[in-house]
């Protein structure tokens, strides 16, 4: 793999697959030429304008708002949603994805009314919560919402009645920015979400400018860039997993961009999500963030989304959506004093990304390098971070055992589209092994067996794999940590490299 043997070409693949979804958005600049329009025209007849999605896209929504927010300060005619509500940020509720009703719910709630617009984002085009919203925007507003997705129409129409119905609703703008596979199947947090943030970031914050415009000349910085800087930190960042240490991200002004990238590694690589630090457990997120300059974790919230934050306040539905479960989560300095605390016999290394006129500069040890981005804009240098962030994260975890191939057989199936990917992923196994007499219900089944047996940190891919084909399951040690157990001294490298 070369995530462990050679991390240059790992870097370099990433990269050419990156280009080639932005030169893919290039040639969508007029439809998103269109949508700026649309909101221009909202915005100055009076209305707001509605940022969904879920997931990846929910990250990216709150993401493009607080960029809005920056810009422009006590403004709050742009409002952005994710299922689950602001929570969601920095832990991920799988679950809302799968109720439609609960999207239309959210919007109502916070107030969408006639005259105002949803720009809605589903990378594959199927997700409920984000379908639910858009259908229940139609109806309440002369303003047609926009549906943004990823997947090409011909794979979703045909098999996807949902989207069908949104897809054919006249009272809906669809815009598909169909960029090509992702460079790992399914992980929509990279090149997708990248090229909606993108999308949805133009068209709200450079109203009047062509994208094609802007997009030629990021895509010409892109490529210009030499991540190759990135092997060093990725070595360095997955060796510290490997020896049972932590690391703390600690940033200022590019927290929200940070925190996507790393609270989506989560669902992903199937590791522990950020906790709360009340208490000593047995397991831990490998990783926590902190922002310099929030001097409390009320403050830590508000710096985050450049507003104070609105969980949703379902208690029914689910306890974490509250206002007391969000503010427990502490992002101020003094949580990484708690956290060495719980894990005192653990190091705890820093990994600071901080800005400056002429670049976005990281530091990790004795690590230091700046990715040029002078002369851009915060759209555009927020996206640059997390392309590099992206790239970054994904060969760490390539490094320590996280996916196959080009596969996320790590992933947890914990809602119905990860089911859905899970499934498809034991079912390309099983087709490279020469095994097609099991159908898409009996590797459903099987999925479900190993869930209920399985621990958190197994892979349940593989494992689905392995008992349908026979063989015997029995996972190796951790190639890293989630503080629960740790390799022995003796252990600790060779695994990875």
């Amino acid at each position: 793999m070369w995530a462990r043997h050679d991390p240059l070409t790992a870097i370099s693949l990433l990269h050419r697959v990156d280009n080639e979804a932005l030169d893919a958005l290039e040639k969508r600049a007029e439809a998103i030429d269109a949508l700026s329009r649309s909101l221009e025209e909202v915005l100055a007849d009076g209305g707001r304008v509605f940022l969904c999605g879920c997931g990846a896209t929910g990250r990216l929504a709150l993401t493009v708002e607080s960029l809005w927010r920056r810009r422009h300060d006590g403004d709050d005619r742009v409002i952005a949603f994710t299922a689950g509500g602001d929570v969601a940020l920095v832990h991920a509720l799988e679950r809302f994805e799968d109720r439609g009703e609960w999207g239309g719910d959210h919007l109502r709630q916070l107030g969408f009314t006639e005259g105002d617009v949803l720009v809605a984002c589903t990378e594959g085009g199927e997700t409920p919560f984000v379908l639910g919203a858009v259908t229940a925007a139609a109806a309440a507003s002369s303003r047609r919402p926009w549906l943004l997705f990823c997947n090409p129409e011909s794979a979703l129409a045909p098999g996807i009645e949902r989207f069908r119905r949104v897809r054919e609703n006249p009272r809906v703008h669809a815009l598909c920015l169909d960029v090509g596979p992702m460079a790992l199947a399914g992980s929509t947090r990279m090149q997708a979400s990248t090229v909606l943030q993108l999308a949805v970031g133009i068209a709200l914050l450079h109203p009047g400018e062509p994208a094609r415009q802007i997009l030629s000349r990021y895509r010409e910085r892109v490529i210009a860039t030499d991540f190759s800087f990135l092997a060093p930190f990725i070595e360095a960042e997955s060796d510290a997993y490997a020896a049972g240490n932590f690391v703390s991200y600690r940033v200022r002004e590019f927290g929200i961009t940070v925190f996507t990238d790393t609270t989506e590694r989560a669902p992903t690589f199937s590791l522990v999500p950020f906790d709360q630090l009340k208490e000593r457990r047995d397991r831990h997120s490998l990783c926590y963030i902190a922002l310099d300059d929030a001097v409390s974790a009320e403050d830590a919230w508000r710096r985050l989304l450049n507003r104070a934050p609105r969980p949703l306040e379902w208690p029914d539905v689910d306890s974490r959506t509250s206002a007391e479960y969000l503010g427990a989560f502490d992002f101020s300095p003094r949580a990484l004093e708690r956290r060495r605390a719980l894990m005192a016999e653990a190091e705890h290394l820093e990994f600071t990304i901080g800005g400056t006129e002429r670049g976005i500069e990281l530091s990790f040890g004795r690590l230091e390098r700046k990715l040029p981005a002078e002369g851009l804009p915060d759209l555009l240098r927020h996206t640059l971070l997390k392309q590099a962030l992206n790239i970054h994260s994904t060969l760490t975890m390539g490094r320590l055992g996280r996916f196959e191939g080009n596969l996320m057989t790590w992933v947890r199936p914990t809602n119905g589209k990860l089911v859905d990917r899970s499934v498809r992923y034991v079912q390309h196994l099983l087709t490279r092994a020469g095994r097609d007499d099991l159908g898409y219900e009996d590797i459903v089944r099987q999925l479900f067996v190993e869930v209920d047996g399985s621990a958190p940190d197994e892979p349940i891919v593989l494992r689905t794999f392995r008992t349908l084909t026979g063989g015997h399951w029995a996972p190796r040690p951790p190639r890293h940590p989630d503080g629960e157990r740790r390799p022995s001294p003796s252990d600790r490298r060779g695994r990875i490299a």
